[in-house]
């Protein structure tokens, strides 16, 4: 399975950005996807995921203000963030788990600033 993610960029505080991560290679049995952050020195969070049901999962600092969605039929998953904070300045990364397996996107750069 391989992640392609866009959408990244510099943004002011209370502006928003939509992210996209297309999958390809093998994704039948794809489960899961979503979207994990890291800033500098902080590990890797969780900021949203979805199953291909639909089901929606968001940690407390995103939830009110992000919003996940997937498209199967294109294999791809979208985060809206809206009224970005300096604090959701981080590498975003996408992930797709099959199979017991997780997958990771080579990362977007999202810069807010104040």
């Amino acid at each position: 399975v391989q992640l392609q993610a866009s959408g990244g960029g510099l943004v002011q505080a209370g502006e928003s950005l939509r992210l996209s991560c297309a999958a390809s290679g093998n994704i039948f049995g794809i489960n899961a996807m979503g979207w994990y952050r890291q800033a500098p020195g902080k590990q890797r969070e969780l900021v949203a995921t979805i199953t291909s049901g639909g089901s929606t999962n968001y940690a407390d600092s995103a939830k009110g203000r992000f919003t996940i969605s997937r498209d199967n039929a294109k294999n791809t998953v979208y985060l809206q963030m809206n009224s970005l904070k300096p604090d959701d300045t981080a590498v975003y990364y996408c992930n797709a788990n099959r199979i017991a397996t997780n997958y990771w996107g080579q990362g977007t750069q999202v810069t807010v600033s104040s």
